[in-house]
Order: C-alpha cells, then structure tokens, then sequence
C-alpha cells in the first residue's frame, strides 16, 4: 500500500511542479526519467534522518570521518543535475506554450525569473521544488498507509465512513474535491489517524526570538526548541484514552486544531504551509479508495501498528491488504481512463 501511495504523491506533486506524470504511464522515457527521481528522493529521505557527527564534534572531521558529509555532497549534486534537466524542458517549451493551458510552477517561478532575475534564480527554484517533494510525499503517503491499517483493524469504521460517502455522493459519481467538507467523518478519522501517528512525530526545529519560560524552564532568546508533538498526541493528561483509535472525539472539530492539543502541522506562523494541499490530497485519495472498494485483511491477525525509525514514522512492517470493486461501483469504474 505504502508503495502505490508515493507512488500516488509523487505523480500529483510532479504534475503541479513540471507537468509530469512519472508513474503508471506507457512512455518508457517518463518511466526513466521517473526512475532516477524516485532514486533522488529515496536516497534523500535516507539521508535526511542520519546524523552527522562531525557537526557535533568537529575534532572527527578533521580527524577524516566524513563519509555522511560525501554523500550528502554527492546527492546534492545528483538533485541539482535532475531538476536543473526539468527547468530547461520547460524554459525551452516556454515560447511554444499554450496560453490558455494552466502554466506548472516551474514555468510560474520562470516567468517571476524575467521581471525579478536576481532573485528567482535557477538555484532558487531548484531548491525550492526540493522542499517541496521532500515535505508533500513520503508524509502523506505515510499517513495514508496509516489510516488504511486503522480501518482495517476496525472495519465498522471503515463501514460507517463507506455509508457517509454512500448517503452524501451516491454510486453516480466518483468523490470531488469540492465534497470534502461535506464528509465530516471521513476528516474524523483523518484527524484521528494524525494525532496516534503524526508524520512528524518531532516537529521542525523553532528558535526561541526572545527568552521565555516555558512550564518553569528558562528558555534562553537563540535556543534552538523541539516540540515533541507524539508525546503531547498520547498524553493521558491531554486526550482521554490516549491510545484509542476514535475518530468520533473529532466530531463537531472544525479543520485539524483543537487548541495546542492537536498539532500535526504545527502551528502559529511557522506552521506547515502545505497543510491545505495535503488535507485535500488524503481526503481526496482515501475517500475514493474507501468509496470504490471493499478492503479486507490479509489474514485475521490484526495489522501490525509498530511504528518503525525514520523522520516521517514510517510503519516498521509495510501494509498488505487484499481489496475488491464494491458491487454498486463496478460500473462507474469500468468507465474510467488514464490520461
């Protein structure tokens, strides 16, 4: 499942970046091409959860322990050279381009490069798309892996999420983006999946602008703060029956915050900026699967839930899960097609 969901994730984030569709196409080029990035990213979120020692003890550096340091170098050069290829695709197609199509953001970053050169550098925007796959795929592929693993482990919340897209959308058509708001439960169990298993269980690290007190500790101005939000998702004191999956305590909520209490994106100014799009794409993602297709588990042990290292908590062992057409559904997905 983890698989087809970045798969997922990739092709919808690509596609608004370069126009791209790497995966599940027939062009041998794109599949390449779709290859080596998926390679990049892989290789990047390995090597964004290691630490390197020498930065923390400078005397091993010199002593030549800079392994990690190589090929984190190495990789930086490989991103360059890839996403550096895609600007000058579309630089080169920029004076053959439709003006009525939708422009990508790279071509949007290149047309801002025009007026404003200095700035909008080719290295500006190289980096800039960077953090964006890196922030916007393994994240809500991971949670969307999550979330199925919870359903199957209780299928009479996967029934009353299926009755809620049922009663709201019907078998006429498939879910739009436009019906998100009007599935509360389905946000429930969104919601209720992100607080047991946050894609960044610690989130990124905020200094300190001023000194403070936080809960009878002196926080000097220039520390360096993590919020460990697992901790605070779990907390008996905060959440009744912390390690119980209910997605009902979320009903009435609206959007992802419950005062300090839920943080999967952070919060305040510094908070995830990609919160609006990720919410739409696991909305849009799980409530087509959960509306087209029965889900079942693979035997009747349940899904193993053992959270596995890694920046984003992956799952420690993958999800398999065995899934069929809904009866009412078979014909409306009989007539889909991949452009």
């Amino acid at each position: 499942m983890k698989f087809a969901f970045y798969e997922l994730t990739l092709n919808v984030m690509m596609r608004m970046i370069s126009g791209k569709r790497y995966f599940g196409s027939d062009n041998l080029e794109l599949e390449e091409e779709g290859r080596r990035f998926r390679e990049i990213l892989d290789e990047s979120f390995v090597l964004a959860g290691a630490s390197n020692v020498g930065d923390y003890l400078p005397v091993l550096s010199w002593l030549g322990v800079k392994s990690l340091e190589k090929k984190l170098i190495k990789l930086q050069e490989k991103r360059d050279a890839f996403f550096q290829g895609l600007i000058e695709q579309l630089r080169k197609s920029k004076g053959a381009e439709d003006v009525n199509k939708r422009k990508t953001m790279i071509e949007v970053l290149l047309s801002l490069q025009e007026s404003e050169p200095e700035y909008y550098t080719d290295a500006m925007i190289r980096n800039f798309v960077l953090v964006l796959l890196a922030a916007g795929t393994d994240t809500s592929a991971g949670t969307m892996e999550w979330v199925m693993s919870l359903l199957l482990n209780h299928p009479q919340v996967l029934k009353k999420a299926q009755n809620e897209i049922n009663s709201v959308i019907g078998n006429k058509r498939l879910v739009d983006e436009s019906d998100i708001p009007n599935l509360p439960y389905l946000r429930c169990i969104i919601n209720e999946t992100l607080r047991l298993f946050p894609a960044g269980p610690l989130l990124v690290p905020h200094e300190a602008s001023s000194d403070c007190v936080v809960g009878g500790y002196n926080i000097p101005r220039g520390a360096m703060l993590i919020i460990n939000q697992w901790a605070i998702h779990h907390d008996p004191k905060v959440w009744n029956e912390p390690e119980t999956f209910k997605p009902e305590r979320f009903e009435g909520l609206e959007g992802t915050r419950d005062g300090f209490k839920l943080l999967p994106f952070g919060s305040g100014r510094r908070s995830c900026p990609g919160e609006g799009l990720a919410v739409q794409m696991l909305g849009m993602a799980l409530g087509s699967i959960i509306q087209c297709f029965d889900w079942e588990r693979t035997s009747e042990e349940l899904v193993d839930m053992t959270e596995g290292p890694g920046l984003t908590m992956p799952k420690a062992i993958p999800l398999v899960a065995k899934c069929k057409p809904r009866k009412h559904m078979t014909n409306l997905l009989s007539e889909l097609r991949v452009d």
